[in-house]
């Protein structure tokens, strides 16, 4: 799972150095809980396949959990700047303090993408089923804010 996770990350960074359109955003819910993430598509169209990396998490008393969002999404649009988007992917969470721990839960995504053409801000609403061992949350949701560069 740690090589897949790795060339998943390295894949990510490379085709979004080569890319045109990415952001940066600010989510609450969604599969990094609150978590600061970059997203950028796999071509130079505006729409299309792409990916997302994210870290965020929790504390509370001294114990805490870091989450990391890892997933694929595919945006479609007719014009430039309003979109549909779908995803999936997965998020590895370490947990820390006295209950050390590590887990993995799969992600999937539905939602409204608001990105405009020439950069500037974003913001996005989805619902986000996720589920792991033992467990499948059907409604579950979140909101971002960001830009797009």
């Amino acid at each position: 799972m740690k090589k897949i996770v790795t060339l998943f990350i390295v894949t990510l960074m490379v085709t979004g150095a080569y890319s045109q359109a990415k952001s940066i955003y600010a989510e609450l819910g969604g599969p990094g809980l609150a978590s600061i993430n970059f997203d950028t598509r796999f071509s130079k169209k505006e729409d299309g396949l792409g990916g997302r990396i994210g870290i965020g998490g929790l504390s509370i008393d001294g114990e805490g959990a870091v989450f990391v969002p890892i997933g694929l999404n595919y945006i479609l649009g007719k014009d430039s700047r309003n979109y549909f988007e779908m995803g999936a992917g997965v998020t590895p969470v370490i947990g820390t303090g006295s209950g050390d721990f590590a887990e993995t839960f799969g992600h999937i995504l539905f939602g409204y993408r608001m990105q405009p053409k020439d950069g500037g801000f974003t913001f996005r609403a989805f619902i986000n089923p996720v589920f792991g061992s033992g467990f499948f949350v059907p409604y579950y949701g979140g909101v971002s804010f960001g830009y797009k560069f």
